[in-house]
């Protein structure tokens, strides 16, 4: 069972590791990457901290609102050892994503540490992710509306925002009963997240110098967040580019241009300097009995 699962997660990393490679070729056949890196080698250094401070604001308040759904089932950690929790997994999420993903580790750890039920944990786990989907979402919605000016069926789907509310609220009521009580707390603190890292992204094309165009980046930055959390590719990296050059291509009508990539890459590389420092948990113990 052990050796079916190590091939399992080996041919995961493998498939993993060949969307990321073909997602770049195509982006490398459309986009000078050094033109790339150029724009970003000329950014502004003050309003990437910025950005960064930031994307890591949004880091802190989504381990809170993890540690909600936690407390929604009798799990009771330390804001501190949650934080460090958290940060362990993203530092897995993103550096060992062919072996056990950061979600799978905090599950594990809990159960073994503190035998919390893992199917509980699970779900507390697969609420959060929701969600940051739920938050992307709205937004998404939002900028759309600003985008098309209430065309290309925007009005639409902002109305319909409200009634799909409605309905993830009765989902989470009827599936996951023990974490009604903290939903407006998490939605909330959700769309905080997501807040926090739209800002982020403005502060990044602040540092690039792009003045123009803010609104569709936004949108599209979006967009690739969400797909950028189904595990496809490394971190999302790829993704994000593909949906980038995509949505410039078909919304600005934008070809071989370096920008919208340059903000993603950016915003990768930050993602990956915040999440690296989680690798202090991996020689301390982010858990022990006495916490």
């Amino acid at each position: 069972m052990a050796a079916n699962n190590s091939v399992k997660s080996f041919l995961k990393l493998l498939l993993k590791i060949a969307v990321t490679v073909v997602c770049l070729w195509y982006v490398s056949s459309k986009v000078d990457w050094a033109k790339s890196f150029s724009l970003i080698q000329q950014s502004n250094w003050w309003w990437l901290i910025f950005a960064t401070i930031l994307f890591t604001a949004s880091k802190v308040v989504s381990a809170f609102r993890l540690n909600i759904y936690f407390r929604n089932i009798g799990v009771q950690l330390s804001e501190q050892k949650n934080m460090q929790l958290y940060w362990l997994g993203m530092f897995y999420n993103l550096f060992l994503p062919g072996g056990i993903g950061g979600d799978a580790y905090k599950v594990i750890l809990l159960n073994r540490t503190f035998q919390y039920p893992a199917k509980q944990l699970t779900a507390a786990i697969l609420l959060d992710r929701i969600s940051g989907v739920v938050g992307l979402g709205i937004l998404a919605v939002i900028y759309y509306f600003a985008v098309f000016e209430g065309g290309n069926y925007a009005t639409v789907l902002l109305i319909a925002a409200v009634p799909g509310l409605v309905l993830y609220y009765f989902i989470v009521k009827k599936f996951f009963p023990s974490f009604v009580k903290g939903f407006w707390s998490t939605l909330w603190l959700g769309l905080a997240v997501q807040a926090l890292q739209v800002f982020c992204a403005y502060a990044i094309m602040q540092a690039l110098h792009i003045n123009e165009h803010q609104t569709v980046y936004i949108l599209l930055f979006l967009l690739s967040s969400i797909v950028a959390i189904l595990p496809l590719t490394i971190g999302g990296l790829g993704a994000r580019e593909v949906v980038f050059l995509w949505g410039s291509n078909t919304i600005l009508h934008l070809t071989n241009d370096a920008t919208p990539v340059s903000i993603s890459i950016t915003f990768y590389l930050i993602t990956l300097a915040i999440s690296f420092a989680g690798v202090y948990g991996v020689y301390k113990a982010p858990l022990k009995k006495t916490a």
